[in-house]
């Protein structure tokens, strides 16, 4: 495991590298691009373990391989110009994480191999054909983020037992946060829970949204996307001022003052991520791989923001979570 500092450092720095054709052809380096959903400080604690296991399948940085890092920052609008980049030097490998920008690296390319580290729902977002058989040249992990919806939403009737009136943030321009919000939005439904949908598609709509939730509903349910989980702070502090109890998938949202987070864990993902670039470096097709169901989900409890809010945490649901902050 790399240190923090010095990875952020490498991070900042691009790293160069020659375009190549494959990664032993020529004694050349084989090149893995890297499109980071968010931004370079969230990834820190993400992309150190992506890049401690290639070093354990023999891929070191510099040495045997070459990685360039972008970040698209929580926004969609220059994902298309940075997909360009990528094909234009003819990367062996690109990585991703979230829909928007796979979907960005598809369109921009059918030849180059393509690892989603996590999306939402690969299939609903049209990234392949099927889970066993991805048909294309993208492949990845599944982290389930509309199926276990429902597991949330019961979580947090769990914890707030007079839930009437839920607020769902998402953005609705990244599909898989759409497709997650009506999925809430339809369960909330059947347990007779009136859903207020709020919908945000840029760091300034956030304030806005949190005003027209005013003294309207008595809990939030954020979907998971880059652009929230990149203003997960605002969110978080907006939502806290409104003593609005939070449910959300990653446990970024609660170590930055979110309640409630059941979730994957973003390092684990990303180790076997490194291990599918690792088979597509050795030859291996993404067409042949099928898609991975991610099924180890976290459930993480912050008992700091419990008692801001005035709230009080079942026992028995505190001795279920993974992790508890204090």
């Amino acid at each position: 495991m790399i240190a923090r500092r010095g990875f952020i450092a490498a991070c900042g720095a691009m790293i160069s590298w020659s375009s190549v054709a494959g990664a032993q052809r020529a004694g050349k380096l084989a090149t893995i691009a890297y499109l980071g959903p968010n931004t370079a400080s969230l990834d820190s604690y993400r992309l150190p373990a992506f890049v401690a296991r290639l070093r354990e399948l023999g891929w070191i940085e510099n040495r045997t391989i070459a990685i360039v890092y972008r970040w698209a920052e929580g926004r969609t609008d220059h994902l298309k110009e940075i997909a360009a980049e990528f094909v234009r030097r003819k990367v062996d490998v690109i990585v991703t994480s979230a829909t928007p920008p796979t979907l960005a690296m598809k369109e921009a390319t059918s030849v180059i191999p393509i690892v989603f580290a996590a999306v939402g729902d690969p299939v609903g977002t049209g990234l392949v054909a099927s889970l066993a058989r991805p048909g294309g040249n993208v492949t990845g992990l599944w982290l389930q983020q509309t199926y276990a919806a429902s597991k949330r939403l019961e979580m947090l009737r769990e914890i707030t037992p007079d839930l009437r009136h839920l607020a769902i943030m998402a953005n609705g321009d990244n599909p898989a946060a759409a497709l997650e919000m009506r999925e809430v939005r339809a369960l909330a439904s059947t347990l007779g829970i009136e859903a207020a949908i709020s919908e945000i598609r840029h760091p300034e709509d956030i304030a806005p949204a949190f005003d027209a939730l005013r003294d309207r509903v008595e809990a939030l349910y954020i979907c998971n996307d880059p652009l929230a989980v990149t203003n997960r702070v605002r969110i978080n502090t907006l939502a806290l001022s409104l003593r609005l109890p939070t449910m959300s998938l990653g446990r970024e949202y609660v170590e930055a003052g979110g309640l409630i987070s059941y979730g994957p864990s973003f390092s684990d993902l990303y180790r076997r991520a490194a291990e599918l670039v690792d088979k597509i470096l050795r030859g291996a097709k993404p067409a042949d791989m099928p898609v991975e169901q991610w099924t180890k989900l976290d459930l993480v409890v912050s008992l700091k923001t419990a008692r801001a809010l005035g709230l009080t945490i079942p026992k028995s649901f505190v001795e279920r979570a993974d992790e508890v902050i204090e």
